[in-house]
């Protein structure tokens, strides 16, 4: 490819460039724009659901589908795939009979995984480099961790924020619950052989049934649990690839500094226009919504606030990436084994950061004068 070709998206990285690329597209289910949806349910919580009243619960709502996390976590294995496999390094982690590819580690290069592996030192010196101001060991390493971000947040606390943030939301949901009654032996009807006594005994107390219960030899009545909700104001992804956070990245000389944004960059647009799954969670599958006055926004947005449509394909933005990756040079793939004897010493590491951390906490206490009550108001 040419350097005309390569420097065809360098306008985006200018000084003066856009800020960000944004896309807005609307969602149905697959069962008709009416139909129930199950979003994620957090512990504690349920359904994550805002009200235009929070405190009474009333009034306009917001549900969140899937989150920034959830929806990096879909799109970030993308990268295991041909034609995408060949733009970064495939780093896969052998612990006992299983392998883990890098890129389906939660926190990438930051998770406990890698480092506690063979891969601990090289993720030290890349991490200690981004400090400095030099990211290109960790692209050679972990490029996708510069697209979708990354935290060490057990060792350095470098942090490098995502590029790419994308969540889907419903609109002024109608919460729905649902029951059912599971028969023991799995008839439709209730099964008397488990209500005998002299075959299992009688049921002693509620530990007994609970047991009873778990093994599948009682009846198991579910009433009120979470039944989906109906977005009668719609469901709508929202993403944004941010390019003013791009341009913060560096390396050791402008000229490499040109070829790490170009090469990150490629990889974020290739991310940016792939459409993502269809499939959420069981209940939830979700397509663009045909109606074409909800149509699919593209738009790239600049500090003052104007808007233009981008005109970027999902194939332009593949080939450009294979030429940067090829300019950059994708850093070696390999297989590295999981070290145990890191993993506990880095748990003894842990538990000492605690102890030094309660005692810090508690010579502070010492020297601070605390309140003999506090108002259940404050």
């Amino acid at each position: 490819m040419s350097n005309t070709s390569l420097a065809q998206f360098d306008h985006l990285l200018a000084t003066d460039g856009p800020a960000a690329l944004v896309v807005r597209e609307h969602l149905i289910p697959v069962e008709g724009a009416d139909a129930v949806l199950f979003p994620a349910t957090y512990a504690d919580v349920g359904y994550n659901i805002d009200y235009e009243n929070q405190r009474e619960r009333t009034g306009r709502n917001v549900c969140l589908i899937d989150s920034v996390g959830s929806q990096a976590n879909r799109i970030e294995p993308l990268f295991k795939d041909e034609p995408y496999s060949a733009l970064v390094p495939q780093i896969v982690i052998k612990a006992g009979e299983k392998e883990i590819n890098l890129l389906d580690a939660g926190h990438r290069a930051g998770d406990a995984l890698a480092r506690c592996s063979a891969l601990q030192d090289d993720l030290k010196a890349a991490f200690a480099a981004v400090l400095q101001g030099n990211a290109v060991p960790l692209a050679k390493i972990a490029p996708t961790s510069l697209v979708f971000g990354v935290w060490d947040s057990r060792d350095s606390q470098a942090k490098l924020p995502r590029l790419i943030a994308s969540t889907i939301r419903a609109y002024d949901v109608r919460k729905l619950t649902r029951s059912a009654q599971y028969w023991a032996g799995g008839s439709s009807s209730p099964n008397p052989i488990y209500d005998d006594a002299s075959l299992l005994g009688p049921i002693t107390d509620k530990n007994d049934k609970e047991s009873r219960s778990t093994a599948g030899f009682t009846h198991v009545p579910s009433t009120g649990a979470h039944g989906g909700v109906i977005a009668d104001g719609g469901i709508r992804r929202d993403a944004v690839l941010a390019l003013s956070a791009l341009k913060l990245l560096r390396a050791d000389t402008p000229e490499n500094t040109t070829k790490l944004r170009r090469y990150i960059l490629g990889l974020a647009l290739v991310a940016f226009t792939k459409l993502p799954l269809e499939y959420y969670r069981q209940g939830t599958i979700l397509v663009r919504d045909p109606d074409s006055e909800k149509k699919f926004e593209f738009k790239t947005v600049h500090a003052d606030g104007t808007r233009a449509d981008a005109a970027i394909t999902h194939e332009d933005a593949l080939t450009f990436a294979q030429a940067a990756a090829a300019e950059f040079g994708v850093g070696e793939s390999k297989t590295v084994p999981f070290d145990a004897a890191k993993a506990k010493a880095d748990l003894k590491g842990g538990d000492d950061k605690k102890a030094k951390k309660a005692a810090k906490g508690k010579a502070a206490s010492a020297t601070v004068d605390t309140p003999a009550e506090t108002s259940a108001n404050e």
